[in-house]
């Protein structure tokens, strides 16, 4: 198997595939990177559990974004009652 192959096939992280073969992360990441670019018609569909999951994890970042631009407006707002804290 290639070395992105590792990547790819198994789902396991740029990241660990590249520690674990004394990689720079960034070399293995552009190396997957081509491969998915010249194999992309190659992919097989999402099952129907993997279309679920991405739903799932789309919402799930949808409302965290939501929050955290809550919190971001919210701890201006009281910086800016208060004055007398430093971001």
């Amino acid at each position: 198997m290639r070395l992105f192959g590792w990547v790819i096939e198994t789902s396991r992280s740029i990241a660990q595939v590249a520690r674990e073969l004394g990689l720079h992360e960034g070399t293995l990441g552009n190396w997957v990177n081509h491969y998915r670019v010249e194999h992309a018609e190659e992919e097989p569909p999402l099952t129907v559990e993997e279309r679920t999951r991405l739903r799932e994890a789309e919402r799930e970042l949808r409302e965290l974004r939501m929050e955290n631009e809550f919190l971001k407006k919210l701890r201006r707002t009281s910086l800016g009652i208060t004055g007398s804290r430093e971001i």
